[in-house]
């Protein structure tokens, strides 16, 4: 598994979402969704839905920038790796600790009663 297999494994995302990610890493700066759509050659409303699934899980970071006269417009920019690791560490230790919760379960509930040691009559 290579590192960006994190992604997908921690968070379900999608190759698309990937792509998109790596677009945003290798920009010197944010961009609109309408850039990262020509960055990964989709459709606007693609790209849309990407965005969304990585600033649900945290990767990307959504900025709004206005205009001087009025109105405004959104730009993104991944969030620092150091944080995205860490959440995934959490998510690990969470996991790792309900697995082992799990099993003890499992070893309570299916555990063959002890037969007892014969007496000894005499």
């Amino acid at each position: 598994m290579k590192c960006e297999g994190l992604l997908e494994c921690f968070h379900g995302l999608k190759e698309l979402d990937k792509e998109c990610f790596q677009a945003l890493v290798e920009s010197e700066e944010p961009l609109t969704v309408d850039e990262l759509a020509d960055a990964v050659n989709r459709e606007r409303s693609t790209a849309y839905r990407a965005v969304q699934r990585l600033l649900q899980t945290g990767f990307i970071e959504k900025n709004q920038i206005n205009y001087d006269q009025g109105g405004y417009y959104h730009v993104y920019s991944p969030t620092d790796p150091s944080q995205i690791a860490d959440e995934m560490q959490r998510m690990l230790n969470d996991w790792y600790a309900k697995m082992g919760q799990l099993i003890q379960e499992f070893e309570d509930k299916y555990e063959l009663p002890q037969a007892s040691a014969p007496t000894v009559e005499g």
